[in-house]
Protein backbone atom coordinates (compact mmCIF):
# COMPACT_ATOMS: atom_id res chain seq x y z
CA UNK A 1 0.00 0.00 0.00
CA UNK A 2 1.37 3.39 -0.98
CA UNK A 3 -1.03 5.84 0.60
CA UNK A 4 -1.85 6.86 4.12
CA UNK A 5 -4.84 8.61 5.69
CA UNK A 6 -5.64 11.75 3.75
CA UNK A 7 -7.19 13.94 6.39
CA UNK A 8 -4.73 16.61 7.61
CA UNK A 9 -1.57 14.59 8.01
CA UNK A 10 0.37 15.11 11.19
CA UNK A 11 3.76 13.47 11.49
CA UNK A 12 4.38 12.08 14.94
CA UNK A 13 7.85 11.66 16.35
CA UNK A 14 9.34 8.53 17.81
CA UNK A 15 6.98 7.13 20.41
CA UNK A 16 8.64 5.40 23.32
CA UNK A 17 6.26 2.97 24.96
CA UNK A 18 8.00 2.13 28.21
CA UNK A 19 5.28 -0.18 29.37
CA UNK A 20 5.31 -2.15 26.16
CA UNK A 21 9.04 -1.96 25.69
CA UNK A 22 9.27 -1.04 22.01
CA UNK A 23 9.57 1.99 19.78
CA UNK A 24 7.48 2.84 16.75
CA UNK A 25 9.28 4.52 13.85
CA UNK A 26 8.20 7.93 12.72
CA UNK A 27 5.16 7.68 10.46
CA UNK A 28 2.16 9.60 9.25
CA UNK A 29 -1.09 9.48 11.19
CA UNK A 30 -3.60 7.10 9.71
CA UNK A 31 -7.06 5.77 10.39
CA UNK A 32 -7.50 2.46 12.21
CA UNK A 33 -10.48 0.15 11.72
CA UNK A 34 -11.34 -2.88 13.82
CA UNK A 35 -13.66 -5.79 13.01
CA UNK A 36 -14.33 -8.97 14.91
CA UNK A 37 -15.38 -10.40 18.24
CA UNK A 38 -15.02 -9.83 22.00
CA UNK A 39 -11.23 -9.88 21.91
CA UNK A 40 -11.35 -6.53 20.11
CA UNK A 41 -14.83 -5.13 20.93
CA UNK A 42 -14.44 -1.67 22.48
CA UNK A 43 -18.02 -1.25 23.56
CA UNK A 44 -20.44 -1.76 20.66
CA UNK A 45 -22.38 -4.40 22.57
CA UNK A 46 -23.14 -1.83 25.28
CA UNK A 47 -25.65 -0.36 22.83
CA UNK A 48 -27.34 -3.68 22.03
CA UNK A 49 -29.92 -5.84 23.81
CA UNK A 50 -27.57 -8.80 24.18
CA UNK A 51 -26.24 -11.05 26.92
CA UNK A 52 -22.68 -10.67 25.55
CA UNK A 53 -21.79 -7.58 27.54
CA UNK A 54 -18.90 -6.26 29.63
CA UNK A 55 -20.61 -3.15 30.95
CA UNK A 56 -20.42 -3.63 34.71
CA UNK A 57 -17.82 -3.92 37.47
CA UNK A 58 -15.27 -5.45 37.73
CA UNK A 59 -14.72 -5.04 33.98
CA UNK A 60 -12.63 -1.91 33.47
CA UNK A 61 -11.26 -1.96 37.00
CA UNK A 62 -7.81 -0.99 35.65
CA UNK A 63 -9.02 1.14 32.75
CA UNK A 64 -7.97 4.81 33.08
CA UNK A 65 -11.50 5.73 34.24
CA UNK A 66 -11.75 2.58 36.42
CA UNK A 67 -15.16 1.96 34.90
CA UNK A 68 -16.55 -0.73 32.64
CA UNK A 69 -16.46 0.37 29.00
CA UNK A 70 -17.70 -2.72 27.18
CA UNK A 71 -14.15 -4.00 26.71
CA UNK A 72 -13.74 -7.61 27.81
CA UNK A 73 -10.69 -6.70 29.85
CA UNK A 74 -9.67 -5.37 33.21
CA UNK A 75 -8.14 -2.43 31.32
CA UNK A 76 -6.98 -1.74 27.78
CA UNK A 77 -7.64 -4.20 24.97
CA UNK A 78 -5.58 -4.99 21.88
CA UNK A 79 -7.00 -2.21 19.64
CA UNK A 80 -6.33 0.36 22.38
CA UNK A 81 -2.72 -0.73 22.60
CA UNK A 82 -2.22 -0.75 18.84
CA UNK A 83 -3.60 2.80 18.67
CA UNK A 84 -1.21 3.77 21.45
CA UNK A 85 1.68 2.22 19.52
CA UNK A 86 0.70 4.23 16.45
CA UNK A 87 0.66 7.42 18.48
CA UNK A 88 -3.08 7.84 17.95
CA UNK A 89 -6.06 8.13 20.24
CA UNK A 90 -8.04 4.89 20.57
CA UNK A 91 -10.65 4.18 17.94
CA UNK A 92 -14.14 4.46 19.37
CA UNK A 93 -16.93 1.91 19.14
CA UNK A 94 -18.96 2.73 16.04
CA UNK A 95 -22.24 2.74 17.98
CA UNK A 96 -20.88 5.23 20.51
CA UNK A 97 -22.86 8.45 19.90
CA UNK A 98 -19.71 10.48 20.62
CA UNK A 99 -18.13 9.17 17.41
CA UNK A 100 -18.88 12.08 15.10
CA UNK A 101 -17.24 14.97 13.25
CA UNK A 102 -13.45 15.01 13.31
CA UNK A 103 -13.38 11.95 15.61
CA UNK A 104 -14.54 9.88 12.65
CA UNK A 105 -11.21 10.53 10.96
CA UNK A 106 -9.35 8.52 13.60
CA UNK A 107 -11.22 5.41 12.45
CA UNK A 108 -13.83 3.23 14.11
CA UNK A 109 -14.26 -0.07 15.91
CA UNK A 110 -17.07 -2.24 14.51
CA UNK A 111 -16.36 -5.39 16.55
CA UNK A 112 -19.08 -7.14 18.51
CA UNK A 113 -18.63 -9.75 21.24
CA UNK A 114 -19.97 -13.19 20.40
CA UNK A 115 -19.77 -13.08 16.62
CA UNK A 116 -17.99 -15.54 14.40
CA UNK A 117 -17.02 -16.09 10.81
CA UNK A 118 -20.29 -17.95 10.29
CA UNK A 119 -23.58 -16.09 10.57
CA UNK A 120 -25.09 -18.71 12.89
CA UNK A 121 -22.26 -18.38 15.41
CA UNK A 122 -23.33 -16.55 18.58
CA UNK A 123 -27.10 -16.75 17.97
CA UNK A 124 -27.47 -17.65 21.66
CA UNK A 125 -26.37 -14.11 22.53
CA UNK A 126 -29.33 -12.70 20.60
CA UNK A 127 -28.68 -9.21 19.25
CA UNK A 128 -25.04 -8.99 18.16
CA UNK A 129 -23.38 -7.46 15.08
CA UNK A 130 -22.30 -10.20 12.71
CA UNK A 131 -19.58 -9.57 10.15
CA UNK A 132 -22.03 -8.71 7.33
CA UNK A 133 -23.62 -6.07 9.56
CA UNK A 134 -20.20 -4.78 10.63
CA UNK A 135 -19.43 -4.23 6.95
CA UNK A 136 -22.78 -2.47 6.47
CA UNK A 137 -21.81 -0.12 9.30
CA UNK A 138 -18.44 0.39 7.63
CA UNK A 139 -20.15 1.50 4.43
CA UNK A 140 -22.34 3.79 6.52
CA UNK A 141 -19.20 5.12 8.19
CA UNK A 142 -17.70 5.99 4.80
CA UNK A 143 -20.83 7.94 3.88
CA UNK A 144 -20.61 9.87 7.15
CA UNK A 145 -16.93 10.66 6.58
CA UNK A 146 -17.66 11.75 3.01
CA UNK A 147 -19.95 14.40 4.45
CA UNK A 148 -16.94 15.74 6.41
CA UNK A 149 -14.04 15.50 3.93
CA UNK A 150 -15.61 14.46 0.63
CA UNK A 151 -15.69 11.08 -1.18
CA UNK A 152 -12.21 11.29 -2.75
CA UNK A 153 -10.46 12.02 0.53
CA UNK A 154 -12.61 9.38 2.24
CA UNK A 155 -11.47 6.72 -0.21
CA UNK A 156 -7.84 7.71 0.40
CA UNK A 157 -8.40 7.57 4.13
CA UNK A 158 -9.82 4.05 3.88
CA UNK A 159 -7.13 2.81 1.46
CA UNK A 160 -4.44 4.21 3.75
CA UNK A 161 -5.86 2.82 6.98
CA UNK A 162 -4.60 0.02 9.16
CA UNK A 163 -7.24 -2.67 9.68
CA UNK A 164 -7.46 -5.38 12.33
CA UNK A 165 -9.85 -8.33 12.11
CA UNK A 166 -10.18 -11.02 14.77
CA UNK A 167 -12.66 -13.86 14.30
CA UNK A 168 -12.85 -17.65 14.32
CA UNK A 169 -12.59 -18.74 17.95
CA UNK A 170 -16.32 -18.43 18.56
CA UNK A 171 -17.08 -20.63 15.57
CA UNK A 172 -15.63 -23.48 17.59
CA UNK A 173 -16.31 -22.53 21.22
CA UNK A 174 -19.80 -21.07 20.71
CA UNK A 175 -20.90 -23.06 17.69
CA UNK A 176 -19.30 -26.40 16.80
CA UNK A 177 -18.52 -27.32 20.43
CA UNK A 178 -21.22 -25.17 22.08
CA UNK A 179 -23.31 -28.21 23.06
CA UNK A 180 -22.88 -31.95 22.58
CA UNK A 181 -24.04 -32.97 19.11
CA UNK A 182 -24.46 -29.38 17.97
CA UNK A 183 -26.03 -28.79 14.57
CA UNK A 184 -22.68 -27.98 12.99
CA UNK A 185 -20.93 -31.01 14.53
CA UNK A 186 -23.68 -33.25 13.11
CA UNK A 187 -23.30 -31.58 9.73
CA UNK A 188 -19.47 -31.67 9.53
CA UNK A 189 -16.58 -33.74 10.80
CA UNK A 190 -14.09 -31.32 12.37
CA UNK A 191 -11.63 -31.20 9.41
CA UNK A 192 -14.48 -30.51 7.01
CA UNK A 193 -15.89 -27.84 9.32
CA UNK A 194 -12.52 -26.08 9.43
CA UNK A 195 -12.31 -26.14 5.63
CA UNK A 196 -15.81 -24.66 5.43
CA UNK A 197 -15.02 -21.91 7.96
CA UNK A 198 -11.82 -21.00 6.09
CA UNK A 199 -13.72 -20.75 2.80
CA UNK A 200 -16.24 -18.41 4.43
CA UNK A 201 -13.43 -16.36 5.96
CA UNK A 202 -11.86 -15.96 2.53
CA UNK A 203 -15.11 -14.43 1.27
CA UNK A 204 -15.07 -12.03 4.23
CA UNK A 205 -11.49 -10.92 3.57
CA UNK A 206 -12.16 -10.44 -0.13
CA UNK A 207 -15.19 -8.34 0.75
CA UNK A 208 -13.03 -6.27 3.09
CA UNK A 209 -10.63 -5.71 0.19
CA UNK A 210 -13.53 -4.63 -2.03
CA UNK A 211 -14.53 -2.13 0.66
CA UNK A 212 -11.10 -0.50 0.32
CA UNK A 213 -8.89 -2.14 2.95
CA UNK A 214 -5.30 -2.40 1.77
CA UNK A 215 -3.37 -3.27 4.95
CA UNK A 216 -5.10 -5.82 7.17
CA UNK A 217 -3.82 -7.73 10.19
CA UNK A 218 -5.70 -11.02 10.51
CA UNK A 219 -5.27 -12.78 13.83
CA UNK A 220 -5.43 -16.55 13.93
CA UNK A 221 -7.09 -18.52 16.68
CA UNK A 222 -5.44 -18.64 20.06
CA UNK A 223 -5.05 -21.96 21.93
CA UNK A 224 -8.79 -22.47 22.46
CA UNK A 225 -8.40 -25.57 24.59
CA UNK A 226 -6.18 -23.81 27.14
CA UNK A 227 -8.39 -20.90 28.21
CA UNK A 228 -9.81 -21.20 31.75
CA UNK A 229 -13.37 -21.77 30.45
CA UNK A 230 -12.31 -24.82 28.47
CA UNK A 231 -10.11 -26.07 31.31
CA UNK A 232 -13.16 -25.89 33.57
CA UNK A 233 -15.45 -27.63 31.10
CA UNK A 234 -13.22 -30.08 29.26
CA UNK A 235 -9.86 -30.47 30.98
CA UNK A 236 -8.46 -33.84 31.98
CA UNK A 237 -6.02 -33.54 34.90
CA UNK A 238 -5.50 -29.82 34.25
CA UNK A 239 -4.38 -30.21 30.65
CA UNK A 240 -5.72 -28.31 27.67
CA UNK A 241 -8.73 -29.74 25.88
CA UNK A 242 -7.41 -31.99 23.11
CA UNK A 243 -10.43 -31.47 20.84
CA UNK A 244 -10.27 -27.67 21.01
CA UNK A 245 -6.52 -27.76 20.49
CA UNK A 246 -7.05 -29.99 17.47
CA UNK A 247 -9.42 -27.39 16.05
CA UNK A 248 -6.80 -24.67 16.57
CA UNK A 249 -4.11 -26.82 14.96
CA UNK A 250 -6.29 -27.37 11.88
CA UNK A 251 -7.56 -23.80 11.58
CA UNK A 252 -4.40 -21.69 11.81
CA UNK A 253 -2.25 -23.30 9.05
CA UNK A 254 -5.19 -23.21 6.64
CA UNK A 255 -5.81 -19.56 7.49
CA UNK A 256 -2.19 -18.69 6.76
CA UNK A 257 -2.21 -20.54 3.44
CA UNK A 258 -5.51 -18.93 2.43
CA UNK A 259 -4.09 -15.47 3.17
CA UNK A 260 -0.92 -16.25 1.22
CA UNK A 261 -3.12 -17.24 -1.71
CA UNK A 262 -5.10 -13.98 -1.58
CA UNK A 263 -1.89 -11.94 -1.41
CA UNK A 264 -0.56 -13.76 -4.44
CA UNK A 265 -3.79 -13.05 -6.31
CA UNK A 266 -3.60 -9.35 -5.36
CA UNK A 267 0.16 -9.27 -5.99
CA UNK A 268 0.53 -7.32 -2.74
CA UNK A 269 0.93 -8.04 0.97
CA UNK A 270 -2.53 -6.75 1.80
CA UNK A 271 -3.20 -9.30 4.53
CA UNK A 272 -0.81 -9.98 7.41
CA UNK A 273 -1.21 -13.16 9.45
CA UNK A 274 -0.73 -12.90 13.22
CA UNK A 275 0.14 -16.23 14.85
CA UNK A 276 -2.08 -15.75 17.89
CA UNK A 277 -1.71 -19.36 18.95
CA UNK A 278 2.05 -19.06 19.42
CA UNK A 279 1.74 -15.60 20.97
CA UNK A 280 -0.54 -17.02 23.66
CA UNK A 281 1.38 -20.27 24.03
CA UNK A 282 4.50 -18.33 24.98
CA UNK A 283 2.97 -17.19 28.26
CA UNK A 284 0.62 -20.16 28.72
CA UNK A 285 3.45 -22.70 28.72
CA UNK A 286 5.87 -20.52 30.69
CA UNK A 287 3.85 -17.92 32.62
CA UNK A 288 6.61 -17.21 35.14
CA UNK A 289 8.90 -15.95 32.37
CA UNK A 290 6.38 -13.16 31.73
CA UNK A 291 5.74 -12.33 35.39
CA UNK A 292 2.51 -14.30 35.75
CA UNK A 293 1.77 -16.62 38.64
CA UNK A 294 -0.67 -18.64 36.54
CA UNK A 295 -2.00 -19.04 33.03
CA UNK A 296 -4.67 -21.55 34.04
CA UNK A 297 -6.78 -19.64 36.55
CA UNK A 298 -8.69 -16.56 35.46
CA UNK A 299 -8.43 -13.47 37.63
CA UNK A 300 -12.21 -13.00 37.64
CA UNK A 301 -14.72 -15.84 37.61
CA UNK A 302 -16.01 -18.74 39.62
CA UNK A 303 -15.78 -22.51 39.75
CA UNK A 304 -12.75 -24.55 38.65
CA UNK A 305 -10.01 -22.30 37.27
CA UNK A 306 -12.47 -19.39 37.73
CA UNK A 307 -13.65 -20.62 34.36
CA UNK A 308 -17.39 -20.99 34.89
CA UNK A 309 -19.88 -18.34 33.85
CA UNK A 310 -18.86 -14.74 33.36
CA UNK A 311 -16.94 -12.16 35.35
CA UNK A 312 -19.45 -10.40 37.62
CA UNK A 313 -19.79 -8.63 40.94
CA UNK A 314 -20.25 -11.99 42.71
CA UNK A 315 -17.14 -13.53 41.09
CA UNK A 316 -13.82 -14.28 42.70
CA UNK A 317 -11.52 -11.35 41.89
CA UNK A 318 -7.74 -11.47 42.18
CA UNK A 319 -6.14 -8.46 43.90
CA UNK A 320 -3.31 -8.08 41.35
CA UNK A 321 -4.41 -8.43 37.75
CA UNK A 322 -0.85 -8.17 36.40
CA UNK A 323 -0.08 -11.60 37.86
CA UNK A 324 -2.72 -13.37 35.77
CA UNK A 325 -2.49 -14.20 32.07
CA UNK A 326 -6.29 -14.41 31.82
CA UNK A 327 -8.65 -11.76 33.08
CA UNK A 328 -11.88 -13.76 32.75
CA UNK A 329 -12.72 -17.28 31.53
CA UNK A 330 -12.00 -16.39 27.88
CA UNK A 331 -10.05 -13.13 27.61
CA UNK A 332 -6.43 -12.15 28.31
CA UNK A 333 -5.60 -9.62 30.99
CA UNK A 334 -4.38 -6.15 30.04
CA UNK A 335 -0.82 -7.24 30.76
CA UNK A 336 -1.19 -10.24 28.46
CA UNK A 337 -2.66 -7.95 25.80
CA UNK A 338 0.46 -5.78 26.07
CA UNK A 339 2.64 -8.84 25.48
CA UNK A 340 0.55 -9.78 22.44
CA UNK A 341 0.77 -6.27 20.98
CA UNK A 342 4.52 -6.19 21.54
CA UNK A 343 4.71 -9.40 19.50
CA UNK A 344 2.50 -7.85 16.82
CA UNK A 345 4.93 -4.95 16.70
CA UNK A 346 8.28 -6.69 16.73
CA UNK A 347 7.64 -10.41 16.23
CA UNK A 348 9.60 -12.58 13.81
CA UNK A 349 8.04 -13.90 10.60
CA UNK A 350 7.00 -16.97 12.60
CA UNK A 351 4.67 -14.71 14.57
CA UNK A 352 3.84 -12.06 11.96
CA UNK A 353 3.83 -13.12 8.32
CA UNK A 354 5.12 -11.68 6.05
CA UNK A 355 6.07 -8.73 8.31
CA UNK A 356 5.42 -7.26 11.74
CA UNK A 357 3.55 -4.08 12.53
CA UNK A 358 6.67 -1.96 13.10
CA UNK A 359 7.81 -2.86 9.60
CA UNK A 360 4.37 -2.09 8.19
CA UNK A 361 4.30 1.36 9.79
CA UNK A 362 7.82 2.18 8.60
CA UNK A 363 7.22 0.84 5.08
CA UNK A 364 3.92 2.62 4.63
CA UNK A 365 5.33 5.91 5.93
CA UNK A 366 8.24 5.58 3.49
CA UNK A 367 5.90 4.81 0.59
CA UNK A 368 3.78 7.82 1.41
CA UNK A 369 6.74 10.18 1.50
CA UNK A 370 7.91 8.78 -1.85
CA UNK A 371 4.70 9.93 -3.54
Amino acid sequence: MATSASFPLVAFSLVLLLVLGFVVPEAESRAFFVFGDSLVDSGNNNYLATTARADSYPYGIDYPTHQATGRFSNGLNIPDLISEAMGEEPTMAYLNPQLRGQKLLVGANFASAGIGILNDTGVQFLNIIGIPRQFEYFEQYKQRVSAVIGPVQTQKLVNGALVLITAGGNDFVNNYYSVPLSARSRQFALPDFVTYVISEYKNILLRLYDLGARRVIVTGSGPLGCVPAMLAQRSTNGGCSEELQRATALFNPQLREMINQINREKTSDVFITANSDQMHQDFITNPEAFGFVTSKIACCGQGPYNGIGTCALVSNLCPNRSLYAFWDPFHPSEKANKIIVQQLMTGSTELMHPMNLSTILALDAKNYKAL
